[in-house]
């Protein structure tokens, strides 16, 4: 059975497990150094080659597309970095290696050359495939019994995740921008090694959770080992091939058909993987409608990040270049804006947590379907803020800062109404031996948004700010009425799920 408290004394952490600390402070720190290395990297890519701080001096096109494939990647490695935890190595292991190579990617990066600037993104692509997934998971089972006391724990750890996302630009963004990009790159790796640090120091109080429950021999699981590194690694290998052949000239892609290819690949690949289950199977009716909501919330969320995720491309391009950041005669860094979403989190979630309770009460809280219509109608209305306010920016007539501020208060209240409702929905949507897949699914949902984003932001080369941000808001307020409109029927097909 899980041990849930393993501390001496039957100490707590906020009356809760013990283990919930080491888990919050590691989530808090991987986040720290993930979220801090984000605000930098296309500020850094697109930085000039000349001057005191040089960056890479790549067009926004280019940066945007590698920002975009960097961040789906993330999310597309956390499939096989949850197979690695259950198969071969236990949850617990799983997160001590990911933050491990998490650390060597940012350490990597912060060498100085464009070959350990890219050899690092795929570390930490590599690690955080095998941390993000795994560590939540954790915390679960530290609550065996499950209920209201599991969902108090994961609203603990959701602060830690946020804190972690405040702090890391505040701090990274002040060194990299103002005094080296790669001592930002840096500071990342050293918050990694912290969290690595507390986390060996509190393994103790995890007590079973997180430990391989495989009941494969030693010898299966060796066999299962060679089997998957073996295709993982030569998979790496042909990428890195196949890199190396376009880079040269070989094969005739540039950076963004590569990342619109990956788009429309993994589209494909979802619709197909849905038609299969749908028709060969073996669900019931009931089963299969419930399934094509979870096809429609992959639609919507996609469509979500799409937009949501510019805030480390084309919105904090647009902090760097058009926003005035003079405080009390100070310069902030651009990436500081970066920390206003998470800050806004720790505000509202509480907020947003009672008034759908408060809601249910009077039976008035919006279907599942309604309120993934209602957080892209959200997005849309903080795109058209920003929109209104780019519509005069120059470099010579910087805009407030509050444009901004507005914009990722209305993002921020988009992302509470969408995000953590449609994550619940699919537990409860998904057929018992489909969780897995369907939370896969949602994470795909996540990656497809962000390898768009980049996209979309890489059309700051050839359109005004402006322009961009109006066509965003308009596309995806569009999407947020056809959901509105498509929510009834949505919600006949979920049954008796709420």
């Amino acid at each position: 059975m899980t041990t849930t408290t393993a501390s001496p004394g039957g100490k707590t952490f906020f009356g809760h497990p013990r283990g919930l600390s080491t888990l919050f402070f590691t989530e808090m720190w991987e986040r720290f150094s993930y979220y801090g290395m984000r605000a930098l990297l296309i500020l850094f890519m697109t930085a000039t080659t000349m001057g005191d701080n040089p960056g890479m001096g790549l067009d926004v096109a280019t940066a945007a597309a590698i920002y975009g494939m960097y961040t789906a990647l993330v999310y597309i490695l956390a499939l096989p970095g949850g197979w690695v935890a259950d198969n071969l190595w236990g949850q617990q292991k799983a997160v001590f290696v990911g933050g491990s190579i998490i650390a060597a990617g940012h350490f990597t990066m912060a060498v100085g050359t464009d070959f350990t600037f890219f050899l690092g993104m795929v570390f930490i692509i590599m690690g955080t495939g095998l941390l993000k997934p795994n560590v939540s998971t954790v915390v679960g089972e530290l609550y065996p019994e499950g209920g209201a006391r599991r969902d108090a724990g994961f609203s603990i750890f959701y602060m830690g995740i946020n804190i972690g996302a405040w702090l890391g630009p505040l701090i990274t963004n002040t060194l990299g921008e103002n005094y080296n990009w790669h001592w930002g790159f840096g500071a990342a790796g050293v918050g990694m090694v912290l969290g690595l640090i507390q986390y060996k120091m509190g393994a103790g109080y995890l007590g079973d959770a997180g430990k391989l429950k495989s009941t494969d021999s030693p010898e299966e699981i060796s066999r299962k080992s060679r089997i998957f590194f073996g295709s993982f690694f030569g998979i790496v290998a042909a990428t890195v091939a196949f890199g190396y052949l376009v880079s040269i000239g070989t094969i005739d892609l540039t950076i963004t058909q590569i990342a619109e290819y990956m788009g429309y690949g993994v589209l494909i690949m979802v619709a197909l993987f849905f038609i299969y289950i749908w028709t060969l199977g073996g669900h019931t009716v009931e089963e299969n409608k419930k399934m094509g909501v979870i096809f429609w919330l992959f639609i919507l969320i996609a469509i979500f990040w799409s937009g949501f995720e510019q805030a480390g491309s084309s919105l904090n391009l647009f902090a760097q270049g058009l926003t005035e950041r003079s405080l009390f005669g100070i310069q902030m860094p651009a990436g500081w804006f970066q920390s206003v979403n998470p800050m806004f989190i720790i505000l509202l979630a509480p907020v947003f947590g009672m008034l759908w309770v408060w809601l249910e009460k009077r039976n008035a809280d919006p279907s599942i379907p309604a309120k993934a219509g209602m957080g892209l109608l959200g997005l849309s209305m903080g795109f058209f803020v920003l929109a209104w306010g780019a519509a005069n920016a120059t470099a010579d007539n910087l805009v407030s800062p509050a444009w901004l501020i507005v914009t990722y208060f209305l993002h921020t209240c988009g992302e509470l109404t969408i995000s953590p409702v449609g994550l619940s929905a699919i537990t409860k949507l998904s057929p018992e031996r489909r969780v897995g897949q369907m939370m896969g699914i949602w994470f795909v949902g996540a990656a497809m948004g962000n390898l768009f984003a980049g996209l979309v932001a890489g059309r700051l080369d050839s359109t005004t700010p402006s322009t961009l941000f109006q066509q965003v808001a308009m596309i995806i307020g569009a999407a947020g009425i056809v959901a509105l409109l498509l929510s009834p029927q949505v919600k006949k097909l979920m049954g008796g799920v709420r």
